[in-house]
């Protein structure tokens, strides 16, 4: 992995638009750095279906021309927008055969896991820089967060199993967010906004993260080894974590074996945080009362899976990050990145090839 390097005329960066991208956004790019040169031909991009759709009409299909025409564009670039069509093998192939090639974003704010499954060697992943749209995401991914532990304090499928029976059940008492002590598992830029947003609201604030310095709005500090340990003590989890080999699975079945009788439970990070297979039976048993999940092991959640007819799940089709701004989000943290290659500068949210977020 690089930070650093630059083109070898350090007042121009060829840029290939590998992603579907507005008119209006190649515009903002090179309107906020004028050192990009910014090459795009959307007759070879997919048309978007909605804000964020960097993949494109899956059905869309270049002919044999066409493909080669992508082909040459993105394997002339010093750097990509975009991974070529969203996928892995593309990206492989490219780095191969553009040795020119120096810096790649990613549309995901997890763009590490396609790094990571395009299996590039280590003098490839030395040699091109990888950054993600971490942190354009987190306003939106920390209101769903919030939403989750609102819906579980005040018992959200009570009120709909009673509506949809039309039975008035009488009055309850409901749980207040600023009497939860809230643990968030992932104190990355999500993390950091659930916290002030749950700290906003009143809530004491558990953070588990590797380090030791402390982080606003979060009133005490727990190690990941150490979650067992601690979820006793919490009303409501909030997971935010990226999918890498060190976070497989982190909320295990002896995890949820010790968490306290009517958890909350927020999946914004990845699904593979989670033990699937050891989540439903907390479910069904009351120690989770309630999950908000948009994250799952595996997407699309398979028909078969038991999460969709537990009526104590929310389930969210990976879409909470999704909002209006996001491109234009991320083609602003894109220009300010490039004006860091060029100035020889380091690069915001570069991707740890080690551990791949």
């Amino acid at each position: 992995m690089s930070t650093d390097s630059r083109p070898a005329d350090d007042r121009r960066l060829r840029v290939v638009v590998a992603s579907p991208l507005p008119d209006e956004l190649c515009r903002l790019i090179t309107d906020r750095e004028p050192r990009v040169e910014l090459v795009v031909d959307q007759e070879l991009m997919p048309p978007m279906r909605h804000p964020g759709d960097h993949g494109g009409d899956p059905d869309f299909r270049r002919s044999d021309d066409q493909q080669r025409r992508f082909e040459q564009l993105v394997d002339s670039a010093e750097a990509l927008y975009g991974i070529p069509d969203e996928k892995p093998d593309q990206l492989a192939r490219t780095v191969r055969a553009n040795p020119g090639l120096r810096w790649v974003q990613t549309m995901a704010a997890g763009g590490g896991a396609s790094v990571k499954a395009a299996g590039l060697d280590p003098d490839e992943l030395d040699r091109v820089t990888f950054t993600t749209s971490a942190g354009v995401h987190g306003g939106t991914l920390a209101e769903f967060a919030l939403f989750g532990v609102l819906a579980g304090a005040k018992d959200l499928p009570r009120l709909q199993a009673d509506q949809r029976d039309r039975r008035w059940a009488g009055r309850w008492i409901m749980r207040q967010v600023s009497e939860l002590t809230v643990l968030v598992v992932g104190l990355g830029g999500i993390g950091r906004e659930v916290a002030a947003k749950l700290d906003a609201l009143g809530a004491t604030v558990i953070g588990s993260r590797r380090g030791d310095e402390p982080v606003e709005h979060v009133h005490r500090l727990v190690k990941p080894d150490a979650l067992a340990a601690v979820v006793g003590e919490v009303d409501a989890i909030v997971i935010t974590l990226p999918g890498t080999a060190a976070t497989e699975k982190l909320i295990s079945a002896e995890v949820l074996a010790a968490v306290k009788p009517d958890t909350v439970l927020v999946n914004v990070g990845r699904g593979t945080v989670i033990d699937e297979e050891a989540l439903v039976p907390a479910l069904s048993d009351g120690r989770i009362s309630f999950a908000a999940l948009d994250v799952f092991a595996t997407e699309s959640l398979p028909e078969q899976s038991p999460l969709w007819g537990l009526p104590n799940v929310v389930v969210s089709p990976h879409t909470a990050a999704l909002n209006g701004a996001e491109d234009r989000r991320i083609a602003e943290l894109f220009a300010r990145n490039a004006t860091r290659l060029l100035d020889g500068e380091p690069m915001i949210n570069a991707v740890d090839t080690v551990d791949f977020y």
